[in-house]
């Protein structure tokens, strides 16, 4: 894709299931180990109840769709506002989802409105991406 062919309104998504083994790698490579994520007994006694995936793991998505669909390869991540809005269990499928709402032309900087949500199409994630495209 070109910067030409950008435009506002324009969206693209990727789709994950969240497994035990994706929790367990983000932790060895993030260091995050937090029990609520990786004990099922300590997360029991949660206000969650059970075990929750990382929110940024969850995030993450939102990277895999600026890197690979819009705007796509040669996408430099400059900044990302998050909101985590409800959590994200074990076995919930994830749709990142992202659409343009700004383009600055004369810097190839484009804002694109993030969101995350779960296989019941609630949001458990939203934000606000802005990105250089270098395509």
């Amino acid at each position: 894709m070109t910067f030409s062919e950008l435009y506002v309104g324009q969206k693209a998504s990727v789709q994950k299931t969240f497994a035990d083994a994706d929790l367990r790698a983000f932790a060895e490579v993030s260091l995050d180990t937090n029990p609520i994520h990786l004990d099922e007994e300590y997360a029991k006694t949660t206000i969650f109840g059970r075990r929750i995936v990382h929110g940024i793991l969850t995030s993450g998505l939102i990277s895999a769709v600026l890197a690979n669909k819009l705007p796509g390869p040669g996408t430099i991540y400059l900044g990302q506002e998050l909101k985590f809005t409800a959590p994200v269990f074990l076995g919930d499928t994830i749709t990142a989802e992202c659409e343009i709402a700004e383009i600055r032309e004369d810097k190839h900087i484009v804002k694109l409105n993030t969101t995350c949500y779960n296989q019941d199409g609630k949001v458990v994630v939203s934000g606000m991406a802005t990105v250089k495209f270098n395509g």
